[in-house]
């Protein structure tokens, strides 16, 4: 990679957009990719985008959009992947991008491929044959919202090859973003994908009515479960408290802006899963998460109660009172 990295973005999300605002602080130009021609010409006028936190007001003159993925990969050194997992393979299938082998290529997807029941960084390894050392991250706590209104916040950059993630991250770093890195890929992103799963349960106890006292006990065991999971499927020596697993955890299962709060919340409050999907017309990544850790839980057989109960009312339609009741029974 080259001292001046050419930065490539792929999505236009809510958190696509927080992490062009961050880029552009940093570069003279951002590549961008745009699904949709209409935000796309919005975007070249305005500097902001129609759907998604209209907020966040972007230079014009740094942003070099296109509808074309396979012209910002090409005209790049590090392609980022901001493309909500649930479509991420049809994306992928469309546009069949090449190329990207040789890249710096960083996920930023958060959740699991549904299509296969894998994290991000296995799913890109597999179907674009990216080395897992040219494989990098990027995960919270940071909620696309707080980047808008420039709140402190801090994110980490991961890459088996610490040197390419610290090469990176100061194109993150801003007054209000602070950036660490680390080596451990899978860890970060199985703890992405867990805490919105237990998001998920801290908004079902809420809408069932359960209080302050009962929702810390259910996320500490949670934290607990969480470390059990990941140390099972790859033992590393990590720090599971420290911010890109248990503070991640604590922001999805508290702040007003967890879409995965509000899912669960919704359903113990009487909605259908259907229901609430539908009338949030945004993604909730824990429902495919806790898919997809059941469906790898097949193999491991970790004991991961909450997990499996959050599965058990969003995919087998159990009942949130009977699952909430029988977990109080066993938290400590």
């Amino acid at each position: 990679m080259s001292e001046k990295l050419r930065i490539g973005l792929l999505g236009s999300g809510s958190w696509a957009t927080a992490l062009a605002k961050m880029i552009c602080e940093n570069s003279s130009e951002l590549n961008w990719w745009v699904r949709c021609e209409d935000m796309l010409k919005h975007l070249q006028k305005f500097g902001s985008n129609p759907r998604y936190i209209e907020s966040i007001q972007l230079p014009i003159e740094k942003l070099k959009l296109s509808r074309d993925m396979q012209k910002v990969i090409n005209n790049s050194d590090v392609v980022i992947f901001a493309i909500p997992s649930v479509y991420l393979h049809e994306v992928l299938e469309e546009h069949n991008p090449q190329g990207l082998k040789n890249k710096f290529v960083i996920s930023a997807i958060k959740g699991m491929i549904p299509q296969y029941n894998s994290i991000p960084a296995r799913y890109l390894h597999k179907s674009l044959g990216i080395p897992y050392e040219n494989l990098g991250i990027v995960c919270g706590p940071c909620h696309a919202e707080e980047v808008a209104r420039e709140r402190l916040s801090y994110l980490t950059v991961a890459c088996s090859y610490k040197e390419k993630a610290e090469q990176f991250a100061p194109y993150l770093r801003t007054r209000y973003i602070r950036v660490n890195t680390s080596d451990d890929v899978f860890g970060a992103e199985l703890a992405a994908v867990l805490k919105n799963v237990y998001a998920v349960g801290a908004g079902l106890a809420h809408g069932l009515g359960y209080g302050d006292n009962f929702i810390s006990v259910l996320i500490s065991n949670a934290a607990i479960e969480m470390k059990r999971f990941i140390d099972s499927v790859h033992d590393i020596d990590r720090n599971i408290k420290s911010s890109p697993y248990l503070g991640d955890l604590l922001v999805t299962a508290y702040s007003v802006n967890s879409r995965n709060r509000a899912l669960g919340t919704m359903v113990g409050n009487g909605y259908t899963v259907k229901a609430a999907v539908i009338e949030m017309k945004m993604v909730a990544e824990g429902m495919t998460g806790a898919k997809g850790i059941n469906e790898m839980n097949k193999k491991f057989k970790v004991d991961i109660p909450i997990a499996d109960a959050v599965y058990r009312i969003l995919h087998e339609r159990m009942s949130p009172v009977l699952e909430m009741r029988l977990l109080s029974d066993n938290l400590r």
